[in-house]
């Protein structure tokens, strides 16, 4: 018969600390509650205001207050996801807040509002990123997700070329590490077809090419679509994110395959809102230049004299006159600074057009 080992005389008794840890989980589960209620009384007065539920300058003082008052041992990281699931729960309180990204579920836009709003709001799958804009634009929803540029391929030109057309503003922006992942029903060796987006492919190829060399490789419209079809033919795989492996039950055969390990994704969130300045921020602007020399040299003069910091800069086609051109900017700087006013005055006077395109609090940490 086996006895129990005899309790090690070196190791302290459990019992007393996990009561404490009882006690404490009792304290804050009341006070997150007492928080909860003072949230409740603030979506009433933004409700008599009409302001908008999610302010993106105010989350943004929320979590350096955070860290202000952090002094360990926990570290920053793991209270932002704490407190960010905390706000979702809190936008819940005020008013249900709808999420629209670029579907299916499982997609890397998906994954990317799930990081930045939590899992209390609600989430709205759209076919295009088009649709993004047109819903937010029509207020079917209340802030949509898309994606802008990757730190490896560059701008999303769908995502250029609907600003061109839609009056939605940028109200934020987030940053995810972009892992990619085999997703399939077999191992590796079993696989004769992989989807995923073209660009995932790019992003992916040393790898796909040393370990899925034997597979057909078929271009499908998104990650998470390619998701869907691994679930429904046994021989195929997706390369895809860890979220549509849960949605669609197929299994990791192969974890962050992407060739860059630092690949980063940059999403703006979009509404028909301006957020008020919070002491960091970009602004965005699109513009068009006159078909002389030199002009966008001039233009970019204007922002070196006024002393703005471009953070982006890129190009797409005007789709109204063959060789002409929209430029996207974005800058450091809200718009409601008297520095910054006076510079994209400078700039207009240099342009065919110019859009401001939103001012946003700049991002402070890549979430994954």
């Amino acid at each position: 018969m086996l006895r129990p080992m005899p309790p090690n005389s070196s190791q302290p008794d459990l019992d007393p600390l996990r009561l404490r840890i009882d006690q404490l989980d009792q304290d804050i589960v009341n006070l997150l509650n007492e928080r909860a209620k003072v949230v409740v009384e603030i979506g009433k007065v933004k409700q008599h205001d009409n302001s908008p539920i999610y302010a993106p300058d105010r989350e943004q003082q929320v979590l350096a207050h955070v860290r202000k008052h952090n002094h360990g041992p926990l570290p920053n990281t793991c209270l932002e996801a704490i407190w960010r699931e905390l706000m979702s729960g809190s936008f819940a309180l005020e008013r249900a807040l709808k999420i629209g990204y670029l579907g299916p579920p499982g997609s890397f836009s998906h994954l990317a509002a799930k990081l930045k709003f939590g899992a209390s709001v609600e989430y709205t799958d759209l076919d295009d990123i088009g649709s993004v804009f047109d819903q937010t634009a029509r207020g079917h929803i209340d802030l949509g997700l898309v994606p802008i540029e990757n730190s490896a391929m560059g701008g999303i030109g769908e995502t250029l070329d609907c600003f061109l057309q839609s009056p939605v503003r940028v109200f934020a922006e987030v940053l995810i590490n972009v892992h990619h992942n085999v997703l399939a029903q077999r191992p590796l060796d079993q696989i004769e077809c992989v989807y995923s987006r073209p660009e995932v492919f790019s992003q992916c190829r040393r790898w796909v090419n040393e370990h899925l060399a034997h597979a057909q490789r078929v271009a499908v419209e998104s990650s998470s679509r390619a998701a869907q079809i691994a679930a429904e033919q046994p021989a195929a795989a997706a390369i895809g994110s860890t979220l549509a492996a849960k949605i669609y039950n197929l299994q990791v055969q192969a974890q962050n395959i992407e060739d860059n390990p630092t690949n980063t994704t940059r999403f703006f969130v979009i509404s028909n809102q301006q957020p008020g300045p919070s002491n960091d921020d970009k602004t965005a602007v699109m513009f068009t230049t006159t078909h002389r020399p030199g002009a966008l040299a001039d233009v970019l003069d204007a922002f070196r004299d006024h002393s703005l910091n471009l953070t982006h800069i890129d190009k797409r086609p005007s789709q109204r006159v063959n060789w002409e051109y929209y430029f996207f900017v974005d800058f450091a700087g809200h718009e409601s600074d008297p520095k910054v006013a006076a510079a994209l005055e400078a700039v207009r006077s240099r342009c065919q057009q110019l859009t401001v395109l939103g001012s946003f609090p700049r991002a402070q940490e890549v979430l994954s």
